[in-house]
């Protein structure tokens, strides 16, 4: 098969260091977009006066429509040009932040956040498959460790940039930080990053694309709906049909084509199945954990946007570094072993994170924040490894739009399913307060913690203080209650990953 880029071996060491660096920057600007949002969401909802669903559904627009759209964007670079489609998701993801920039009302806010993932669907799996598909076998444990690092760690750097921002400007920088960084990435992507472009027989699998877009969108919406408003609820069974529906015929579309957009026979193959299952489960923990910590290091103990951040700042001193270790550590001991390890760590920093109460114990989230990093170190490459290595050079968009999907499906879940234990604990443990109040006041203390906050208790004076703390300790509740729902659901995966992805990996050569 003819390849129309720049082989591994005729791109230097510096180019090749260059390429890192504008993919990190990429990767970190849609990474960003969800874990630095979290930072500005107390002061979001005080401003813009959103309710906690509503506050669910200005971070979730933006994953539902990245992950249904990652598939057809991983498959159209691989089929019509990478460094083609990062620009395109680089100049809509760059457009949707500086309207948001501009905007005040939650519905709008939640439109805007949509656009960005359209964005973000065509940049994140362009990314990976830069690095697979320009650099030689034998580096690319190395470089998608970095790649892995910066995903993870990215986050709480995101995390950290925007807590500078909010010291001195409003929520609306936190979209001023994204038009930057999508505006750096554009310039480093036309001048570093090489054309790739192989060609491809067969026609687009148009209506696989469509399928999957459908399949997964609705599966994310149907988990937010159900686990918020119930699962009985008009909203979400039609949206379970349309999962069912989309899937269905996905998989049908995908066994008869002749040029498939996925072969759905490839997740027979240990280390894909595996592998996406791992990614689930991390990013399920990991955006899940940075929503609700955020909320309670600001709400319960009362530290501002700057602080909070910096709280979570070691995390990636830790994580990076074992992501880049990782890959020898798992070619040595075995990829099941080393992966399933990972997740286990990250199930016990978060039993550990579970134990916080109204008094912030450093001992015990810094124990429990240093289990997580090494855990989210260790997971990650190997899995990511395990499913770009399961497929040749010419699919690595596709490859790469798998894990990218496992990782946008398990940040959706993980904010959905943890944020809705949260939400349900918090209301059921505040009730027997907000029953004594009134009807205004009891509504807006059940439905955000930001309600403590507002002008209405600020005027209550003394009578306010046992409303207040009624409301962090219910918060701290629903807290308990999320992370240990989550350190579950991790095991669970850590117990699968060990028993079902292989010890060691084949790997397509580079012209396979």
């Amino acid at each position: 098969m003819e390849n129309k880029t720049a082989s591994p071996a005729t791109l230097s060491a510096r180019r090749q260091k260059a390429m890192l660096g504008v993919i990190a920057l990429a990767l970190m600007m849609v990474v960003s977009a969800v874990s630095g949002l979290n930072v500005a969401l107390p002061e979001l909802a005080r401003d813009t006066q959103a309710t906690q669903t509503e506050l669910t559904w200005i971070v979730d627009a933006y994953t539902v429509l990245f992950a249904g759209l990652l598939l057809g964007a991983g498959a159209l670079g691989d089929r019509y040009g990478r460094k083609g489609m990062l620009m395109i998701g680089l100049v809509i993801f760059g457009l949707g932040a500086l309207t948001a920039m501009f905007i005040s009302d939650p519905t709008l806010l939640i439109g805007t956040r949509a656009v960005m993932g359209v964005g973000a669907a065509a940049v994140m799996p362009t990314t990976l498959s830069v690095i697979t598909t320009s650099f030689p076998p034998e580096q690319r444990g190395r470089a998608i460790g970095l790649w892995v690092g910066v995903a993870g760690g990215g986050a709480v750097l995101g995390l950290l940039a925007s807590g500078l921002l909010l010291e001195f400007f409003s929520w609306n920088s936190f979209f001023g930080l994204n038009v930057a960084l999508a505006t750096l990435a554009l310039i480093g992507t036309i001048l570093v990053i090489p054309t790739s472009r192989p060609e491809i027989e067969g026609a687009f699998d148009a209506l696989g694309a469509l399928l999957s877009g459908v399949a997964v969108a609705a599966l994310v919406y149907t988990i937010i709906e159900g686990t918020d408003r119930g699962w009985t609820e008009p909203a979400t069974i039609v949206a379970a049909a349309l999962t069912v529906i989309g899937l269905g015929g996905f998989i049908l579309q995908e066994l008869r084509s002749t040029h498939p957009l996925l072969d759905v026979r490839l997740f027979g193959r240990r280390g894909f199945s595996g592998g996406s299952l791992s990614v689930t489960a991390q990013f399920f923990a990991a955006f899940g954990f940075f929503f609700i910590v955020m909320q309670y290091l600001q709400f319960v103990i009362g530290r501002s946007p700057l602080m909070a951040a910096i709280t979570i700042l070691p995390m990636p001193l830790v994580l990076i570094p074992t992501a880049r270790l990782a890959p020898r550590l798992a070619e040595r001991f075995g990829y099941n072993r080393i992966g399933s390890l990972g997740l286990a760590s990250i199930a016990i920093g978060l039993a550990l994170i579970a134990q916080l109460g109204v008094d912030f114990s450093e001992l015990t989230f810094y124990s429990g924040l240093a289990f997580f990093a090494l855990g989210m170190g260790l997971a990650g490459t190997p899995a990511t490894t395990a499913i770009t290595s399961s497929l040749p050079d010419h699919k690595q968009g596709v490859a790469s739009a798998v894990n990218d999907v496992s990782r946008e499906f398990g940040s959706a879940l993980g904010i959905a399913v943890l944020g809705s234990v949260l939400t349900s604990t918090y209301r059921d443990a505040v009730a027997p307060t907000s029953a004594k109040l009134p009807e205004q006041m009891r509504a807006g203390l059940e439905a955000s913690i930001a309600f403590v906050q507002s002008d209405a208790i600020a005027n209550a004076g003394p009578a306010a203080e046992p409303i207040v703390a009624a409301a962090k300790q219910a918060f701290v509740d629903g807290t308990s209650a999320s992370l240990l729902a989550g350190a579950a659901a991790v095991f669970v995966g850590a117990v699968f990953v060990f028993f079902r992805s292989p010890r060691q990996l084949a790997h397509f050569s580079h012209d396979d």
